[in-house]
């Protein structure tokens, strides 16, 4: 099982990213409600556990918009506020189950075995289109005009990652986090080497697109009749 950890509590995060780990569960652990918002919108992971107090966005407004731009991926939220409305608040924005800090480990295990064994809807698409560019996740296979392109690892994630954008600007961060994982890794200049090796590769196999650079930003995917978004 492929979760998303959003906590932004160093400590607490370790501990339940440890933990989860060591019952057999893949962790990807975001600590910036942004970049968790770019991350969890892929809709690639079976639950989330979300903390609600974050920096950047907050949680509510985080699973609002998931839920807006319909994912479905089932989300158990963490907060230190117990008080009934903040419960009803959290539920109400989209969240399925709600547990207050502090916590046993043990029922977060329990709640997310029964989050777990709901039917789910998971919004990802087989197939990710961008003009004669046919990216499939499952196979991590590209093609384009029907032929298949190789694509290495890190560029294919790149890749599959803005195409689940395409036409919106993300940031070196953002690539970063969802690419590379979070913590001390390698620097955003790692993202634009890349972007510039796959544009090369995509180029010559004769893909009209582009992965246009955003000053002071990052890197969008455009088609040449499609108008980019902010």
């Amino acid at each position: 099982m492929h979760l998303l950890l959003i906590e932004d509590d160093d400590a607490l995060g370790n501990v339940v990213r440890r933990g989860l780990e060591s019952y057999g569960y893949h962790v990807e652990w975001v600590r910036d409600g942004g970049v968790a918002y770019d991350v969890a919108s892929a809709g690639s992971f079976d639950a989330l556990v979300l903390d609600l107090m974050l920096p950047g966005l907050d949680g509510l407004t985080l699973l609002r918009g998931l839920r807006d731009a319909g994912i479905r991926t089932p989300v158990l939220c963490l907060t230190a506020r117990s008080g009934i409305r903040d419960r009803v608040a959290g539920l109400d924005a989209g969240a399925d189950d709600y547990l207050v800090k502090p916590f046993a480990f043990e029922e977060l295990l329990a709640r997310l075995r029964a989050l777990l064994r709901r039917p789910q809807d998971l919004l990802v698409p087989e197939t990710l289109v961008a003009g004669a560019l046919h990216l499939q996740p499952g196979e991590r296979q590209v093609t384009v005009n029907g032929r298949p392109i190789d694509v290495p690892p890190r560029e294919f994630d790149v890749l599959e990652y803005l195409l689940r954008h395409a036409g919106r600007a993300l940031s070196r961060d953002a690539i970063l986090e969802r690419v590379w994982g979070p913590g001390d890794g390698p620097r955003a200049n790692v993202v634009d080497a890349t972007v510039s090796r796959l544009r090369r590769r995509l180029r010559s196999s004769g893909w009209k697109g582009q992965i246009a650079a955003v000053p002071g930003h990052g890197y969008r995917v455009t088609m040449p009749d499609q108008r980019p978004v902010s």
